[in-house]
């Protein structure tokens, strides 16, 4: 009889393991992590124990500002409300303000991508208001509305208004002309042209101008409390600290408004920029 060889199963597929060079790289973010949360807490915590020791004035630290956000989170009342109707009020008017911004803003710059005469008749304008610091509107805003919440909103929303136009009208002058005239020839009318072209053309110069505006508006937000402020708001809560004497709630408000502005920007706004850009095709290669 003929010899055989061994009998030999099917080949077990090899157990997937992580390269060195991935792993190096995994070690090396998580490192790049914990050192940009830890390198500010350290310098902090730094300038607390100097100022501490050269002006005897209790300077909060890291911890102290944790232990009164504890307080806070609890229930404990900050200027008489408690911390959640002081954040629920700075969003709330910073939406109003945004929103209006972001409506008013989108329409016009795409009016004045669309109209070359439109633009030169009013982009001047634009220019000027994108020149003007936010707190410059403040006695604008008392004059119009005196010393109430519309004021803030008021401030919120001219100061995200103009570079949310800027952006969108140079979206929709950077789209090429060979897609317009593809467009025409197909029969596309305004409309058509607006929605299947223009907007998505301009879409990526349009959410740089949503994520610079957010930005404005934020700081404007908190400025615009501390001087038109009615009793509620981070930026209310800030400047009532000079006279409570309550630096770690000051602190608790400063840490709040860094932390809603990384969400919105690094969970929101980023996200939804690298996703549509994707999805209507103009990511850039390589």
């Amino acid at each position: 009889m003929p010899e055989t060889g061994p009998q030999t199963g099917p080949a077990r597929p090899a157990a997937p393991t992580f390269r060195p060079a991935r792993r190096r790289l995994l070690w090396q973010g998580i490192a790049l992590g914990l050192g940009a949360v830890a390198l500010p807490l350290a310098l902090w915590w730094a300038v607390a124990m100097v100022v501490t020791q050269m002006r005897h004035v209790l300077f909060p630290t890291p911890y102290a500002t944790l232990l009164r956000l504890a307080e806070l989170v609890e229930g404990k009342p900050l200027n008489d409300v408690t911390i959640y109707r002081h954040v629920g009020d700075s969003i709330r008017r910073w939406a109003l303000g945004f929103g209006l911004a972001t409506v008013l803003g989108i329409g016009l710059g795409l009016l004045l991508g669309w109209s070359r005469w439109l633009q030169r008749l009013s982009m001047p304008t634009v220019t000027v208001i994108q020149l003007i610091p936010g707190l410059a509107w403040i006695p604008v805003a008392i004059l119009l509305f005196g010393v109430c919440e519309r004021a803030t909103v008021f401030m919120i929303a001219v100061t995200a208004f103009a570079p949310i136009v800027i952006n969108t009208t140079a979206g929709v002058r950077s789209v090429d002309e060979v897609f317009v005239r593809a467009a025409r020839m197909m029969g596309a009318n305004d409309r058509t042209l607006f929605a299947r072209i223009l907007f998505p053309g301009s879409l990526p110069h349009l959410l740089s101008g949503l994520r610079v505006g957010f930005a404005n508006g934020w700081r404007v937000l908190v400025a615009g409390e501390m001087i038109v402020g009615t009793g509620t708001g981070l930026g209310y809560s800030i400047i009532q600290a000079r006279w409570t004497l309550d630096y770690p709630g000051a602190f608790v408000c400063i840490a709040i408004i860094c932390a809603f502005g990384l969400l919105v920007e690094r969970g929101i706004m980023l996200p939804l920029e690298r996703r549509t850009v994707e999805r209507w095709g103009l990511a850039r290669s390589g």
